[in-house]
């Protein structure tokens, strides 16, 4: 808004020589154009504010990841009703047709057709029938009794659809993060414009000062150029400062699943640093832990599904058929046969010792790894407490650093106004003021992300901040 109001002063003391008629028409048609492209920058960067609060909540329900996460944990859990369908009865139609001159066939197709008289048993008829066609028509009903497999798996399916959900827990616990960690950039991101607005002004106020002293003849013209250049330097940097905070925008918005950016207007977090013993014995709770000792559980499962090779497999099965020469589905003859039957691998090819073996490796292994995963939690927990104890150390360091940087350079500058002191010491301390101002916002935001990573580390976030 200030460089249009510049660039309108401008344009009127260029075009004041112009006659009022063409001038005022030519100052409306400017303002017209300078207001729809202020419009069109505002509608550019316009995004939905909100408290890190809300955006954590708005990130749980709408985050794209989060709900792919979702989908996965419900269709896993179908994966029980597949393992469950097995023990369930399996009821099936099948048409057959078959044409044959075969003695045998020809006969039992005749008869299953109920259509055998005295002249069948002929000898020469027997031995030399005319092709005969059969539609067989079966309605079939096969029940397991004992599946050992199907039982195992059953046990599988159930863990994993619990592993998924803790997975899925633990995702929501990232995403509270994340959001966090956006929030708290797009504060720093802010501060670090506020502070680069800050520095032009001070930037622009030597270039004045040095200005002044060289018109009245006690400063050096190089001076001017001096300061000239560090005014450009503040400006450039107050770019970058203005990029980031837009780039920080629009990655919250990515977080929050939507396609545009979104601010934060209040950087209050329900934080409170406890002891450690708080988040180490919480951490024993952590959802990606439980689901890593529940593919534990599922490793040594899949030992058993190896095992149960050496099972037989028992069923029962009934089938009701019909026959006819003619017609598919037609009734000529009717039959039915009920049955039970063992099935029993008794060698093949040792393939069962092998799975064996290697589902015992592979459930080592995942012991193996829960094991380095608790341990490296808990070192993972204890540097994030660190962490936070060296930030609150830090935040108090970064103020007296901005206090003693402030005073230096306004007593720099009341030595340089009246000649005591070169423009060199009045760089040099804007330059560590401007430094500080920065450190102090980037001391302020680490100790949040410090405590925040802390609570994340240990699995208490979303508990710490009162979302669940």
């Amino acid at each position: 808004m200030k460089n249009q109001e510049d660039f309108m002063t401008g344009l009127t003391s260029c075009f004041q020589y112009l006659p009022k008629s063409v001038f005022t028409a030519t100052m409306i048609l400017v303002y017209i154009f300078m207001t729809a492209g202020l419009v069109h920058a505002e509608g550019e960067d316009a995004s939905a504010r909100m408290t890190i609060m809300e955006a954590i909540r708005i990130a749980l329900a709408d985050n794209h990841e989060l709900k792919a996460m979702k989908n996965a944990a419900l269709a896993q859990e179908k994966d029980i009703g597949i393992a469950r369908s097995l023990f369930l009865p399996r009821i099936f139609i099948e048409e057959r047709y078959l044409q044959t001159t075969n003695p045998g066939y020809a006969f039992m197709s005749r008869l299953n057709q109920a259509r055998i008289v005295q002249q069948d048993f002929n000898p020469s008829s027997l031995n030399h029938p005319d092709p005969i066609s059969d539609f067989q028509s079966s309605l079939t009903l096969e029940q397991p009794l004992f599946m050992k497999k199907a039982l195992v798996g059953l046990d599988i399916s159930k863990t994993e659809a619990q592993a998924r959900n803790a997975e899925l827990g633990r995702r929501r616990e990232d995403v509270a993060y994340q959001v966090v960690r956006a929030c708290l950039t797009i504060v720093s991101a802010r501060e670090f414009l506020r502070a680069a607005d800050q520095g032009v002004e001070d930037a622009r106020e030597h270039h004045r000062v040095a200005l002044t002293r060289f018109s009245n003849g006690v400063g050096q013209y190089a001076d001017t150029l001096r300061t000239s250049t560090a005014l450009t330097d503040a400006r450039q940097k107050r770019n970058v400062a203005e990029k980031n905070l837009h780039l920080a925008r629009r990655g919250l918005g990515l977080l929050l699943g939507m396609t545009g950016a979104a601010d934060v207007e209040d950087a209050t977090l329900p934080l409170h640093r406890k002891e450690l013993p708080y988040y180490v014995n919480a951490a024993v709770a952590r959802s990606d832990l439980q689901a890593a000792e529940l593919r534990v559980k599922n490793a040594s499962n899949s030992v058993r599904m190896a095992e149960a090779g050496y099972f037989p497999y028992i069923g029962a099965a009934g089938t009701y058929q019909l026959h006819d020469h003619n017609h598919p589905f037609g009734s000529e003859g009717s039959n039915w046969q009920v049955g039970a039957f063992l099935r029993w691998d008794l060698f093949d090819g040792t393939r069962r010792e092998y799975e064996r073996s290697k589902s015992m490796q592979l459930s080592s292994q995942a012991r193996e790894q829960v094991a380095a995963l608790k341990k490296g939690i808990d070192y993972r927990i204890y540097e994030a407490y660190l962490n936070v104890e060296e930030a609150v150390k830090n935040v108090d360091l970064a103020r007296e650093s901005l206090q003693a940087a402030r005073e230096g350079t306004r007593l720099i500058k009341a030595r340089y106004e009246n000649g005591l002191s070169p423009l060199t010491e009045l760089l040099n301390a804007q330059t560590s003021l401007e430094q500080a101002r920065t450190g102090m916002a980037a001391q302020e935001n680490a100790s949040k992300i410090a405590l925040a990573t802390l609570c994340h580390e240990s699995g208490t976030i979303l508990q710490d901040l009162n979302i669940e």
